[in-house]
């Protein structure tokens, strides 16, 4: 399917603005990209899935043609087809963290400014990104890539016990298995190998507390950063128990934490664009590399930062990622309490919602929440975005914060029957 406004055409002796290709696989709010170009300063093409449609402002684009998936093969001719029709691109955006790589396969296929492949896989391959992050000094986990054949012994002699096996390019901790043992490393390699999965990676288990930090580098610095605790960690999600995280007051760990976030990022030669940055804290107190996205957090990261700072997350990575300055002006955000807390779907999958709890009003501190409807069926697909229910705070401190995440998790009940039927 495909729109055209009548007015995608410019003016006879006109020059046209900047055209922008943009791959979407976003339903909400992120996808309102027209927001992020104000004043008619570049034209918005869009190659979208169905369920992208909605936030997207197809009568102020040049065109919008609907995609059955968003692979490489099925964007390059219809990318090549907008081109084409209504000039040369001056940029194309995949926002998303599994359209990155995609978007910048076809900026090399149309001679298109912008993120290489090369650069992008320094934050989609994870061996790769400590490869870069090691050669700089910076310190991380310990990996070794999972080649046809690695046998349990030599992972134990390398890395020891326990470890973590992942995926390369995965996100939200999907395929990521903690090993304790020398026969549950053994399983999981079987199984990994029985499923075909060859782009795994073993990667040392570092003991300590799980923080991220968020924000935007303009020309080598930090146009705006936060550090945050995460309440629970990505791969407890995805076993069933809730997730969240904390925004850190001012003091030694933050500065320490954004500190060592800098060092990252100019290892990886990020100076402008994004980022969504995981720090392991030991107990001792030393920051250790996790990974990081090239992209916004997820989960109640964007509107939390939205909410308490002004700062549109997605719009600076759009415009940071086609060369564009920032809507917002500098800043760097102290003594704001806030976090966000996801509950996942419950298991095992389908499930109907019948009924269940707000906070609003219960725990002072949440000032806003997402809630699925009752009648909703749980089909195990929701990840963080439809998930149980989402919930965003705002406090005086850290502190007055984790306390209302701790009251918010022993509070919120949902009601279920197990007992549904899904048709194909």
């Amino acid at each position: 399917m495909t729109s055209q406004p009548e007015s995608s055409h410019p003016a006879a002796g006109s020059e046209p603005s900047p055209l922008l290709l943009v791959v979407n696989r976003f339903d909400d709010e992120f996808g309102e990209y027209h927001r992020f170009v104000p004043g008619g300063t570049h034209r918005l093409a869009y190659l979208t899935t169905e369920d992208g449609l909605p936030p997207l402002d197809q009568d102020s684009a040049v065109e919008t043609v609907v995609v059955p998936d968003l692979d490489f093969d099925t964007l390059l001719p219809a990318a090549r087809r907008i081109a084409e029709r209504h000039g040369p691109l001056a940029g194309i955006v995949g926002p998303s963290e599994f359209d990155l790589l995609t978007a910048a396969r076809l900026r090399a296929a149309l001679g298109v400014p912008g993120w290489s492949t090369e650069y992008v896989r320094r934050f989609r391959d994870k061996t790769l990104m400590k490869h870069w992050i090691h050669s700089a000094g910076v310190r991380a986990p310990r990996y070794l890539s999972l080649e046809a054949g690695v046998e349990a012994a030599e992972l134990v002699d390398r890395l020891g016990l326990p470890l973590i096996l992942k995926p390369v390019d995965g996100a939200a901790s999907r395929g990521v298995v903690l090993v304790r043992t020398g026969p549950e490393l053994a399983e999981a390699l079987a199984r990994i190998a029985a499923e075909g999965g060859t782009d795994y990676e073993a990667e040392e288990y570092v003991e300590g507390a799980v923080h991220h930090l968020d924000g935007i580098r303009s020309q080598g610095r930090f146009h705006f950063v936060t550090a945050s605790a995460y309440v629970n960690t990505c791969l407890d999600f995805t076993r069933g128990v809730p997730l969240g995280s904390v925004l850190l007051d001012p003091g030694p760990l933050r500065t320490r934490l954004v500190g060592f976030a800098a060092d990252a990022l100019d290892a990886l030669e990020l100076w402008d664009g994004p980022f969504h940055l995981e720090v392991i804290v030991t107990a001792a107190g030393e920051p250790v590399f996790l990974e990081v996205g090239l992209r916004p957090g997820g989960a109640g990261v964007p509107f939390l930062h939205r909410d308490l700072f002004g700062i549109d997350l997605f719009a600076e990575a759009f415009r940071t990622s086609v060369g564009l300055p920032p809507l917002s002006p500098e800043q760097q955000p102290t003594g704001s309490g806030g976090g966000w807390l996801v509950f996942p779907e419950p298991t095992p999958p389908p499930q109907r919602l019948t009924a269940r709890t707000s906070l609003l009003g219960v725990v002072p501190q949440v000032y806003a929440e997402a809630l699925p409807e009752p009648g909703h069926v749980f089909d195990g697909e929701g990840g963080y975005d439809h998930a149980g229910g989402r919930f965003l705070f705002r406090g005086e401190d850290q502190l007055s914060v984790q306390r209302a995440v701790s009251a918010a998790i022993s509070g919120y009940r949902l009601d279920l029957d197990a007992t549904v039927t899904v048709r194909g």
